[in-house]
């Protein structure tokens, strides 16, 4: 059923608390994973299809790209590139795209976000605005450093600049998020959000199953110290 999702459930009720260690941590010293043969082959190919002059957003964790779709809608004279690493929920997105029912300024790409950012980084991309809507929380504490703001890959989707916006329907999360990013020398604020303009449909499925919904919008003030 549509408005059956259960709120976040964790045992973690405020920031964790050696948040700012792991950021610190991956501030100091460069994560050097290889990425992986697809990841190379994929952002190869989407740099074959970037305008020259076109100003770039990136939908981080697009699912079936009905948000990164909205987001092109929006702003056409952008280019937006939507990011999943799930065949299966592209492939919904793909046979819209293929219909010719998306807008021409946009793309589809399939690729691990922990392969994407530092390649885009390597190949001289920068983002005007990034959108992280509603990704993954992790929310049992021993998972925190997978989430997004506590994964070695941080750095890099932050050297891709830009505004960055997350919206997530766990404050902790939320919290989390501008605490590092604060700590990386961006500054925003957090606000509730009553989705009074969806863009995916986790979004749409949270407001409707009564979830409070949070906001996060950041930019970039001073280099990371």
């Amino acid at each position: 059923m549509f408005a059956n999702s259960s709120p976040v459930s964790s045992r973690q009720t405020v920031p964790h608390p050696r948040l700012p260690a792991i950021v610190g941590r991956h501030l100091e010293s460069a994560w050097r994973r290889p990425a992986s043969a697809a990841g190379r082959g994929a952002v190869d190919a989407l740099l074959t299809r970037i305008p020259a002059t076109a100003r770039l957003v990136l939908d981080a964790g697009c699912g079936t790209g009905e948000s990164a779709f909205a987001l092109a809608r929006g702003d056409p004279a952008c280019f937006v590139i939507g990011v999943d690493k799930s065949a299966a929920r592209l492939a919904v997105g793909q046979r819209v795209a293929d219909a010719g029912a998306a807008p021409p300024n946009v793309v589809l790409l399939r690729c691990d976000l922990a392969d994407f950012w530092p390649l885009a980084v390597a190949a001289g991309l920068r983002f005007e605005r990034q959108f992280l809507l509603y990704p993954n929380p992790w929310p049992k504490p021993d998972h925190v450093r997978r989430r997004w703001h506590a994964h070695p890959v941080l750095p890099a989707m932050l050297a891709l600049g830009g505004a960055i916006e997350l919206r997530t329907n766990w404050r902790v999360y939320a919290d989390e998020f501008i605490g590092a990013l604060g700590q990386c020398g961006w500054s925003g604020d957090c606000e509730a959000w009553t989705a009074r303009s969806t863009l995916s449909p986790f979004e749409r499925k949270y407001a409707a199953s009564g979830h409070a919904l949070w906001r996060c919008r950041m930019v970039r003030v001073t280099a990371a110290a």
